[in-house]
């Protein structure tokens, strides 16, 4: 009980309750509570799109990606994407794409669809009561949701990382 030390003294300088964690999950946990509080160099100078300037390298702040693409933790996740028919939005393969469920999903939204048990990203349109899914790519054609189609969007992508 309290491992002989004050309550609130240790690691974490308030008082801790005991977890059951599956074993599988240990080390995530882990991880999760390591990084918590700990963010990335925000440096206050800004990267000029256009003419350069004189280099500024004095750290703003730290941040947290989190902070910025997980509006809605409970409700968000994660995907990997495969494949290039959404490539004119900006979303190539191999891209993580960041999605909410908790979003409704709106004309012109870019959504995660299940069409027939597969997962698949597209644009959301709507005209009158049909829904077409439509490719951001020339070579795939746009898809028609048929009445006999098992039909369900799983979110909205929110956010797009994309390596360089």
């Amino acid at each position: 009980m309290g491992a002989g030390r004050p309550k609130g003294t240790g690691k974490f300088g308030e008082p801790t309750v005991p977890v059951r964690v599956p074993v599988s999950l240990v080390n995530d946990v882990h991880q999760l509570v390591d990084l918590k509080g700990r963010g990335l160099p925000l440096f206050s100078g800004r990267v000029q799109a256009g003419m350069p300037t004189a280099a500024d390298d004095h750290v703003e702040e730290r941040i947290d990606l989190h902070d910025y693409v997980v509006r809605h933790p409970s409700e968000t996740f994660f995907v990997r994407v495969q494949g290039d028919s959404m490539i004119n939005a900006g979303i190539h393969e191999g891209d993580i794409l960041v999605v909410d469920r908790s979003i409704e999903a709106r004309e012109g939204n870019i959504v995660i669809a299940v069409l027939d048990s597969e997962l698949t990203v597209k644009r959301l349109r709507r005209k009158g009561d049909v829904v077409h899914l439509v490719p951001e790519n020339d070579r795939y054609p746009v898809i028609v949701v048929g009445p006999e189609q098992e039909f369900r969007i799983w979110g909205v992508v929110t956010t797009v990382v994309h390596s360089v």
